[in-house]
């Protein structure tokens, strides 16, 4: 999975939680839940579906890395195939 596919996935994965949002317009850098206003609850759905998709665990520990677009391209990138 290229870097591209990875921001068109997490992009709809997070459209499929907050529809009233635009996830394209995030910046790499930005901040998820603060951009798209959306709860722990629902980023942690989110996380769940990228797992469920990527077949890549993210564990708790490291939500932290993954909070920003660019960290989650990178995180997953590391860990794709």
């Amino acid at each position: 999975m290229t870097e591209d596919q990875i921001r068109e996935m997490a992009c709809r994965g997070l459209k499929a939680i907050a529809p009233e949002t635009d996830p394209a317009s995030l910046r790499p850098g930005d901040n998820i839940r603060e951009e798209l206003d959306i709860d722990s609850y629902d980023f942690l759905q989110f996380l769940i579906g990228v797992s469920e998709e990527t077949g890549v665990d993210i564990p708790e520990a490291d939500y932290e890395k993954v909070f920003t677009l660019a960290g989650l391209v990178g995180y997953l990138s590391a860990r794709l195939p």
